[in-house]
């Protein structure tokens, strides 16, 4: 047995961690975090659901570096009765049935999860956990317009990310490097199919920027494998023998120095270079939680609301809306 209970006035005993008031798991446990929620599931009501980060996460979806200290969080249907724990957001819903099990534990209806992180996440933030739903296919565009059109909260934003939804994107970076071109003004083309003068395949790029021959790319730490940095190079070598101007960053680039990839943008553009076109990125960046700002808005729009999640209680400043 993975999770034991216990009553008021008992102790699980040795090699028990607490998890929650009367619900506690294996200390040799090999899945701390999945029996953690575990130990919650049990002491929740029936049709109580994993939602916003804690179902994300279950999910798979892509999320940012997220602050210590913030609430487990569940759904469970309008009137039903849920434990008050200042570790735990309850977020009540009309909507209780649907959802899928993970790892045994009841996760919310993809679109709700979503909805639930639209309230909290900046913008960033959330279209890149939009765009992994349907990438890796646990939701589907229809579902999620109709759920953006509902009168809910968190609804506004997701109708506002998914025009800029594009599920040609490979990982969280390279959405987040394709939104940097974005609110710099930069047209791009991604998964970009390079061919040489004869029509055979050279290689396929994270981005094409605007009809020039120049790609950008996002090298993360993978690319540091050995292997990885000799197939690397042959790849570069068939793009410069194509014609092609092949460019790699980082996360340090676009998260510290973004002046520096606006530059290299403007000038395969063939634009005069105005600095002045970063400021809607690093607003965008402001409330992101991989940047520490937005780790801080991100904590102080979830540590008031653990507990039940009343419609009389103040609610703290929304996320951003996006620039257009």
């Amino acid at each position: 047995m993975k999770i034991r209970l216990t009553t008021s006035g008992r102790t699980a005993g040795p090699g028990w961690t607490r998890v929650t008031r009367g619900a506690h798991r294996r200390v040799d446990s090999a899945d701390p975090a999945t029996d953690d929620l575990g130990a919650w599931a049990a002491v929740l009501p029936p049709r109580a659901a994993f939602t916003h980060v804690t179902g994300a996460r279950l999910l798979g979806l892509w999320l940012p570096p997220l602050p210590r200290g913030i609430p487990v969080t569940v759904q469970v249907p309008t009137g039903t009765t849920a434990p008050q724990r200042p570790d735990l957001r309850v977020i009540r819903c009309s909507r209780g049935k649907g959802g899928t099990e993970v790892l045994g534990l009841r996760v919310a209806p993809v679109d709700e999860v979503l909805l639930t992180l639209c309230r909290d996440l900046g913008p960033l933030d959330a279209l890149v956990a939009v765009e992994s739903a349907l990438v890796l296919g646990v939701a589907n565009l229809a579902d999620l317009e109709r759920a953006a059109r509902a009168r809910r909260r968190g609804a506004p934003l997701l109708r506002a990310l998914l025009p800029l939804v594009d599920v040609r994107s490979e990982s969280p970076w390279e959405t987040i490097l394709r939104e940097f071109h974005r609110c710099v003004g930069a047209p791009v083309t991604p998964q970009f199919v390079v061919r040489d003068s004869v029509g055979s395949f050279v290689a396929r790029a994270d981005l094409r920027v605007g009809d020039t021959r120049v790609l950008h790319e996002y090298d993360g730490h993978h690319h540091l494998d050995v292997d990885r940095q000799r197939a690397d190079l042959r790849r570069h070598r068939r793009l410069v023998a194509a014609g092609w101007i092949r460019r790699g960053y980082t996360s340090d680039d676009l998260l510290v120095h973004p002046h520096s990839v606006l530059r290299d943008v403007d000038d395969s553009l063939g634009r005069r270079h105005q600095p002045g076109r970063v400021a809607a990125w690093t607003d965008l960046l402001s409330d992101s939680a991989r940047t520490r700002s937005g780790r801080l808005r991100l904590l102080g729009r979830l540590v008031p609301l653990s507990g039940p999640d009343p419609a009389s209680r103040s609610t703290p400043q929304p996320p951003r809306k996006l620039s257009r």
